[in-house]
Formats: C-alpha cells, sequence, structure tokens
C-alpha cells in the first residue's frame, strides 16, 4: 500500500509508504492522502493527526517519473481548479499532492525524517506544526526542474516563515537542514534522527488532552478563510502553465537519470 493509516488512541498517523522513491507522491498515493485526511475529518474518535513518511523520508515531492507520464499528466488535470471552486472549507478539492487544499477542523503535525523537498515541503506547510530530525532537508528542489509550486507553497510558506526568507526558499530551491529550519520557524521541534514520529506522538497526546472545540476554535481563528484559501491557491494555479512550458521537460531530464542523489550540476 502506497499510504498507510494507523489509529492510536484519539490519534491518526497516516505515513506515506514509497521509500523506493523517497515517498515521492503519485497520483494513486495522492488520491489515498486526500480520502485519508477526509476520513479524519470525519471520525469523531480522532482528535490529531500525523502525517509522516516511511523509511527514513518524509516526501521527495510529487514523482517526476509519473508527471512525465501519461498518467501523471492526467491527474494533474483532474485537479484543476474550476471555476466554481471558491471557498476551500464548504468544497473540499483534491490537489496534486492530494489533500493539499484541505483545510480541516482538527491539527495535523508532519513527522520529518529525512527530505521534505518540493512538494514534500509543501504538504509540511500545509500541516499545522511541524517535527524534523536533525538530518532533515527541506527544499524548493523543484526549482531545478521548471516544476512550479502548486500545492500551497507559495501560499502558506511566506505566512510561516515571513516574506523574505520565503522568497529565499522559493526561489533558490536550496537546501534547508533542521537547524536552520528552526531557526527560521520552519520546524517547530528538531529531535534526534529517528525520533520525529516518537516526538510528534507526543505533542498530538499532548494536544488531545485540552477542550477540543477551544483547540478547534482557535486553530480556525488562526487559519487562512476558506474563500480566502481559495483565491490564493487559485491565483497560485495560474502558474501551472509553466509546468507545460518547463516542467515536463525538466520532468523527462529526471526520468532519464539527472539529478539524482542531489547532484544539480548537469541538469
Amino acid at each position: 500500500m502506497t499510504v498507510t493509516v494507523e489509529t492510536e488512541s484519539r490519534i491518526t498517523v497516516v505515513t506515506i509508504n514509497r521509500p523506493q522513491a523517497r515517498n515521492a507522491v503519485n497520483p494513486e498515493t495522492a488520491q489515498k492522502l486526500y480520502d485519508a485526511f477526509l476520513a479524519f475529518e470525519a471520525n469523531e474518535a480522532a482528535d490529531v493527526a500525523i502525517l509522516t513518511g516511511a523509511d527514513g523520508h518524509f516526501c521527495a515531492g510529487y514523482d517526476l517519473k509519473s508527471a512525465a507520464s501519461g498518467d501523471g499528466q492526467d491527474w494533474l488535470k483532474n485537479v484543476e481548479i474550476s471555476e466554481s471552486w471558491v471557498d476551500a472549507c464548504s468544497q473540499p478539492a483534491p490537489g496534486p499532492m492530494g489533500p493539499s487544499r484541505l483545510v480541516l477542523s482538527k491539527p495535523v503535525i508532519a513527522a520529518v525524517e529525512g527530505y521534505a523537498v518540493a512538494g514534500g515541503l509543501e504538504l509540511a506547510a500545509w500541516c499545522d506544526m511541524r517535527v524534523a530530525a536533525e538530518s532533515a532537508i527541506f527544499g524548493v528542489f523543484c526549482r531545478r526542474w521548471g516544476v512550479p509550486l502548486i500545492d500551497g507553497g507559495t501560499v502558506r510558506l511566506p505566512r510561516i516563515l515571513g516574506q523574505g526568507r520565503a522568497n529565499d526558499l522559493i526561489l533558490t530551491g536550496r537546501p534547508v537542514q533542521a537547524k536552520e529550519a528552526h531557526s527560521m520557524g520552519l520546524a517547530d521541534r528538531v529531535v534526534p534522527n529517528g525520533q520525529a514520529l516518537g516526538e510528534a506522538k507526543r505533542l498530538a497526546d499532548a494536544l488531545v488532552t485540552f477542550p477540543q472545540s477551544c483547540m478547534q476554535a482557535d486553530l480556525a481563528s488562526a487559519q487562512l478563510s476558506g474563500r480566502d484559501l481559495a483565491l490564493a491557491l487559485r491565483r497560485e494555479w495560474e502558474s501551472f502553465q509553466s509546468f507545460s512550458a518547463e516542467g515536463v521537460a525538466g520532468a523527462a531530464r529526471f526520468s532519464d537519470g539527472k539529478g539524482r542523489g542531489g547532484d544539480f550540476s548537469d541538469i
């Protein structure tokens, strides 16, 4: 299975399970992530969710091999934002990475080991808090391939980091390690390697003990409204045309073996 869901007490743990691709998300995985978080939202027995990745990596973004294929491009067409989508709260809809257009009433914590890059960074930013292992690496690595941020990265990163630091990440595509991520506010907790999920569970346990209606009300007040988010994501989606211009070719180069292992000297 490309996504696993486990329930522990009132905590739901959603794990991206494609370790052979550093948990890069293909269309099947995106749909399962979307379904998993819709189910969490509807589950009255669950108060907090954790999003993590299997075998030492959070998520390497959208699967560029898939993006270079017909199936991947069909999925991206399937998640186009329609003219009728005006409120992210009342009109739940999938994004390219799955849940990135959802507004949940309950908190989600990212437990990040290894890479959280490109669309994986956008998934981490979609979460309400982020716990990172010391070896975690964040970055807009899709900058190298002409693939735009279309899962809320340009919307959420400035709110989390401030515009200047967000611009640094978005424009340069440079890798950011956990210590720096913590200093800029991207990571809320930094823990030894292998302990991100355990720390996220401890944090979730603490959140579960609070009066939930009050906490959810404060969370809702702190978020962008459903209409504001839909408007911002609609504006971001306009950059998708650049994928056709540059990203398809970039995805094909990646599929052919360029840029593997973090080598971007010849892309």
